[in-house]
This record gives structure tokens, sequence and C-alpha cells, in this order.
């Protein structure tokens, strides 16, 4: 049976595509589920924000499932990187919500909570995928798979084309895209000339670290702060 929390955000779904994450759609939801305000309050202090994020790390999970269930062996990675976007996405369903979190979350005042959100959906994903790495490359493949997923959730907003083939399309040339990216960080690095200019500045890289796994939301870490 599902819990508080989801009962409320189940029944919020059915109000987000007419009122969006708004404290209608909020308030609606708590009667349509039953649960006392203050409860609801207190599983969401901000109301429909702290719903709309919920819905989004809901989705987060889903994907995380389809890719633990997947057979990802045979592909090559930038095909495992796709199918796990793609896993995202339509793991969203209700695309209605996905826009309407949109354009919440383009609020100045939201656009933290968004920029989180993406970052922890890059972050899955990478991490789903084996991801060791605990560098700066740690940040640099989240970010760059930030701004492939986030592009490609928009185009898929407004794709009408039979079963998203358009915007399956449009993912896989992104990749594409960051792969070539890839290639020339490879190219300079084998370069003797480039490396060598390079080289102060990857030395300072270097000492960045990734976060550690303590659950908290800081964006990183690096040794001169701890």
């Amino acid at each position: 049976m599902p819990d508080t929390a989801d009962k409320i955000l189940d029944a919020a779904l059915m109000h987000v595509p007419f009122d969006g994450w708004s404290e209608t759609s909020f308030r609606a939801a708590v009667s349509d589920a039953g649960v006392d305000p203050v409860v609801a309050r207190g599983l969401f202090p901000r109301g429909a924000v702290d719903l709309a994020v919920a819905y989004h790390k809901r989705g987060d999970a889903e994907m995380l499932q389809r890719i633990e269930a997947a057979d990802l062996d045979e592909m090559r990675f930038r095909d495992r990187v796709a199918f796990a976007v793609r896993a995202r996405i339509e793991a969203a369903e209700d695309r209605e919500a996905v826009r309407r979190g949109t354009t919440l979350f383009a609020l100045p005042i939201y656009a933290p909570d968004g920029a989180r959100l993406i970052w922890g959906t890059a972050d899955a994903i990478w991490t789903a995928l084996g991801d060791t790495s605990r560098d700066f490359n740690w940040y640099t493949k989240r970010a760059t798979l930030s701004g492939v997923y986030s592009s490609t959730v928009l185009y898929w907003l407004g794709d009408d084309s039979l079963d998203n083939e358009a915007t399956w399309a449009f993912l896989d040339r992104r990749i594409e895209d960051v792969m070539r990216f890839e290639k020339a960080k490879a190219q300079v690095r084998g370069n003797r000339l480039l490396s060598g200019l390079m080289a102060g500045p990857a030395k300072i890289l270097e000492r960045v670290q990734a976060p550690a796994r303590d659950g908290s939301d800081l964006p990183g870490g690096h040794p001169f702060s701890r």
C-alpha cells in the first residue's frame, strides 16, 4: 500500500495539469487523499514545491529500477548512457506534470532546487553505470550529463513524433557531441605541447575531490577544506 506521502503525491497529479504545482493543487490533493493538513504540511513543508521535488525523485527511483532490470553488458558505453537518460524520461510518464515542474523550477526562487534535482539525476545515472571517478572528472561528467538530460527533456516536452522518435534522435546527437568532446580532450592529453601548457591547471584540478557519500547536499570538496 502507498504511504501517506505517496497518496498525497498521487492525488496531486490529478490537479497539477490544471493548477500546476501550486498551493491550490496541494490543498486539493491533501483533501482527496484524506490526510490531516497538519500531517501533510509536516511531510511537505513547502507544499506543492516539495511535492514537485518528490515527483522528480520518484522518477529517479523508477529509472534506477529500469537500469537494474536491463541487460547493459552488450551495449557500448554511450548506448548505456542513452538508455539511462531515455529510461529517466520514460519514467516520468506524465508529460504535463513535468512541463509544470519545469515552469516552477525556472522561477528564480526555486531555480536552485531545479538545478540540484537535475544534478542528482545525472549523479544517479553515473553511479548506476559504475562510475568510480573521485577527482575533477566526477564533476565534469555530471555537469555534461546534466546538460544532455535537461536539453533532451525540453525537446521531449515539445515532441509530437510517433513514439517520441525525434526525442531519441535528438538524445543520440547530444551524446555524440559529448563523445566528440571527450575525444578532443584525449587528443589534448596526447599532444606533448598542449599537455605541457595544461600541466599547471591540471595540477590544480587534481586536488579537487568528489564529495563524500554522506547524504549531504554539498556540491563537493577539496583537500583544503578538510
